[in-house]
């Protein structure tokens, strides 16, 4: 399985970015896909989730700015409005997923994409 990541950046404090990610390989089926980010000296940490159903859940450092969004099963996005210098970190998507019928779902990572927020 891969997921990968891409629209990250450079981005003033205020703006916007549009991550997506995308995963492919040998999957029956992915159960909830997201976002986690990770700074210089921190803990990574949840920025975002999604279910197949569509039930969402963010980190609570989000506060209305983000929204993640699935274009199918295999792809989401995830839309950051006012972004902050804080914002800055790897953000890496990872998916719970079935590789076959009643397998069990086991976690898949991506490499990351950088998120950079600076005047």
């Amino acid at each position: 399985v891969q997921l990968q990541a891409s629209g990250g950046g450079l981005v003033q404090p205020g703006g916007s970015l549009r991550l997506s990610c995308a995963a492919s390989g040998s999957i029956f089926s992915i159960n909830a896909m997201g976002w986690s980010r990770q700074a210089p000296g921190k803990q990574r940490e949840l920025v975002a989730v999604i279910t197949s159903s569509g039930t969402t859940n963010y980190g609570d450092f989000v506060k209305g700015r983000f929204t993640i969004s699935r274009e199918n099963a295999k792809t989401i996005y995830l839309q950051m409005n006012s972004l902050k210098v804080e914002d800055t970190a790897v953000y890496v998507c990872n998916a719970d997923v079935r590789t076959e019928p009643g397998g069990s779902l086991f976690p898949s990572w991506g490499q990351g994409t950088q998120v950079t927020v600076s005047s």
